[in-house]
């Protein structure tokens, strides 16, 4: 499962409104694909439909979509949004990563 932090939650309704997307029947979808400097990268993207092999998930009031691949990096990760001085965005705090990189945006397990 993934579970969504509630700055997390306000930005991604805030996010999706702006997009067109409606938050309360469209979906966030989260994978993970090669590349970044640690070997794997995060990404997400609003979507209004899902692939009949995606895994759902809802938290916190948000809808979230992981292909089955995509699923085994991020079991019990923890979306959270960061608006600090160092820049803002969405940080992913996942328990199965063993190295990232300095600017959180990429993993290797």
């Amino acid at each position: 499962m993934i579970t969504v932090s509630d700055t997390a939650r306000k930005k991604v309704v805030e996010l999706m409104t702006d997009d067109g997307f409606n938050a309360t029947n469209d979906y966030i979808r989260v994978g993970v694909k090669s590349g970044g400097c640690s070997g794997l990268s995060y990404d997400l993207t609003f979507d209004k439909n899902k692939a009949e092999e995606d895994k759902v998930f809802e938290d916190n009031g948000v809808k979230i979509i992981v292909d089955k691949k995509s699923f085994l990096y991020l079991v019990g990760t923890t979306l959270e949004y960061s608006g600090g001085l160092n820049g803002s965005g969405f940080v992913f705090n996942n328990p199965n990563a063993q190295r990232t990189c300095g600017c959180g945006e990429s993993f290797s397990l």
